[in-house]
């Protein structure tokens, strides 16, 4: 009997994960995809310039890194499901309010709503639930269900591109539709989600790793937060991811806005984004199986040029059919660029820093990059208003972003260097038996 409950137990994580790649599907497919499709309806009907409705995203941003510091003790609290049925509420609350907004502060207020829901529901969410329920290929699960945001992302684009084009008032409909389908996921998860298989503790990767030896990556042992505080490569990465999120975010926001600006029909706009979203999905594969096989500093690099053309690319788009060729290419480049802010943050934490450091490390590079995020659409959409054009700010991007490559050269070379130092000092520590050797 016992041994069937623990069957039950065991085959009920593939529904959890099934919901969790239905959670992502829909909260970062429906409420943070499509957002640029937004911006030109919404700003004619309130009568508002695009650099004032942009700071509704850095409202997100603000409050998703506030909320995420907090994260540890409100799991422990109250568990993941209820954080995950309070984050879709929290979701269902910013479409409610992006939907009906008299003002640009209601569109601000729906800003951190929108911030705290996908704070429960996407990927810090996600990373806890697969480590309570699953003890194997976690980064590969993992993947998979990140990997949904790319493929809601296609469908959100086809269902809400249409539905916003049909009138003056159509981006108040496509919220509302986005809100029923958030709260038909709510009731599917408040019935079928469960908080974990057991009541187990959670395992300690770090802990795993420390008494193992010492590869670089996962697998390193790495230095202490206080010791990485004094190395000036850890204040030269943080700048590194600065700029990569800000610049990132900063053109992707405002990309379909772009693309209606230099006279691309609606429709090829929906289609190029859509397809963007799906080879984002394959990206974040890919990108991962570039750094076990190639290394970090191959794999960023490559990520960093590619954000390099994908900017330049935005300044030469227009509506004749190579300019149309352009956009479609530039949204598989950028594809291959957004992991930057994303998948890559993790590894460098681990590549750079090792396990002792691990989650200081990540959560601060987490919180830099959010800060990017918040600026990068602001500033862009500041420089429309003023000039008329986002096609110079592009070019400035692509300066920006060839800095920040040569930067990261630098941060590899000295932080392999310094770990090295720490190998060589470990293979020269005699083992507790061979010291019991010696001392005989």
């Amino acid at each position: 009997m016992e041994q069937n409950k623990k069957e039950s137990r065991l085959d009920y994580k593939w529904v959890v994960i099934g919901l969790c790649f239905l959670m992502v599907f829909v909260a970062l497919g429906f409420c943070s995809s499509p957002k640029s499709l937004f911006i030109v309806p919404v700003t004619e009907k309130l009568g508002i310039d695009r650099s004032v409705y942009s700071v509704t995203d850095s409202c997100r941003y603000v409050a998703t890194a506030i909320v995420n510091v907090f994260f540890g003790f409100l799991v422990a609290k109250f568990g993941p499901k209820r954080l995950i049925v309070a984050g879709f509420g929290s979701l269902i609350i910013s479409t409610l309010l992006y939907a009906f907004a008299p003002n640009v502060w209601v569109i601000y207020l729906a800003g951190v709503f929108l911030g705290i829901g996908l704070s429960w529901t996407t990927t810090t969410m996600v990373g806890y639930v697969v480590t309570r329920w699953c003890k194997e290929n976690k980064g590969t699960i993992m993947g998979a269900i990140l990997a949904s945001n790319g493929v809601g992302g296609a469908l959100s684009f086809q269902i809400i591109s249409p539905i916003i084009s049909s009138g003056a008032d159509g981006y108040k409909t496509a919220y509302l539709i986005v809100a029923a389908i958030l709260a038909s996921v709510a009731v599917l998860l408040l019935i079928f989600f469960k908080d974990s298989p057991s009541r187990s503790p959670l395992p300690d990767p770090a802990g795993e790793v420390a008494k193992g030896k010492k590869k670089r990556g996962k697998d390193w042992v790495g230095i202490s937060f206080s010791e990485a505080l004094k190395k000036d490569y850890f204040w030269c990465i943080l700048v590194c991811i600065f700029f990569s999120g800000f610049i990132l975010q900063g053109i992707w926001g405002v990309s379909a806005a772009h693309f209606g600006d230099v006279g691309i029909d609606p429709d090829t706009v929906k289609n190029i984004m859509s397809f963007h979203s799906l080879v984002l999905a394959a990206a974040k594969f890919l990108t991962g199986f570039l750094y076990d096989r190639f290394g970090l500093r191959a794999t960023s690099s490559c990520c960093m040029a590619v954000a390099v053309v994908s900017a330049s690319l935005l300044m030469v788009i227009d509506s004749s059919p190579l300019g149309i060729a352009l956009a479609l290419v530039y949204s598989i480049v950028c594809s291959f660029a957004l992991p930057l802010e994303t998948i890559m943050l993790p590894i460098y934490a681990s590549d750079l820093f090792g396990a002792k450091s691990f989650d200081k490390v990540l959560g601060l590079f987490v919180s830099v990059n959010t800060a990017g995020y918040a600026l990068g659409g602001p500033v862009l959409n500041l420089y429309f208003d003023k000039t008329g054009s986002y096609a110079p700010a592009f070019g400035i991007a692509a300066a920006i972003m060839v800095g920040v490559l040569v930067l990261f050269q630098v941060v590899v070379t000295r932080a392999h260097k310094v770990e090295r130092e720490i190998m060589l000092a470990i293979d020269a520590t005699p083992s507790p038996s061979e010291d019991a050797e010696i001392k005989a």
